[in-house]
């Protein structure tokens, strides 16, 4: 259950990212604003160090799918998920909750187009 939770927390956090930059959570708004926030100037602090912001909001973002998905590291839930009934374990799994990861980056591709920090990321993870 916990690894779950390392996911729904990435997707959450990418969220309120893209709501403390953009002011909005509108797909089409945060895809128009998104080349004008593409300058290094726009970061988040942490820890004393200076993070660009829309690398910061894909990142996270891709975590969120990364947990959907159940890619590198968060697969371990799946087989205490499979615990049900087999055909209704097999529909919620192979057609909902694992392709939802994959329809949320296709969806917030437009963004990452103008992180190449965050397209490495998901190049090396898959």
């Amino acid at each position: 259950m916990l690894v779950n939770r390392v996911g729904d927390f990435g997707l959450a956090l990418g969220i309120m990212g893209c709501f403390t930059i953009f002011q909005t959570v509108d797909f089409s708004t945060i895809f128009a604003r998104a080349s004008a926030f593409s300058e290094p100037h726009h970061y988040f602090i942490f820890c004393n160090m200076r993070f660009h912001a829309i690398t910061v909001i894909c990142i996270l973002l891709f975590i969120g799918a990364v947990g959907k998905s159940a890619q590198i590291g968060l697969h371990t839930r799946l087989p205490d998920a499979m615990e049900g009934p087999t055909p209704v374990s097999a529909l919620i799994h192979a057609a909902t909750m694992v392709t939802a990861g994959v329809f949320m980056i296709a969806r917030c591709s437009p963004s990452f187009e103008y992180s190449s920090t965050a397209l490495i990321v998901i190049t090396f993870v898959g």
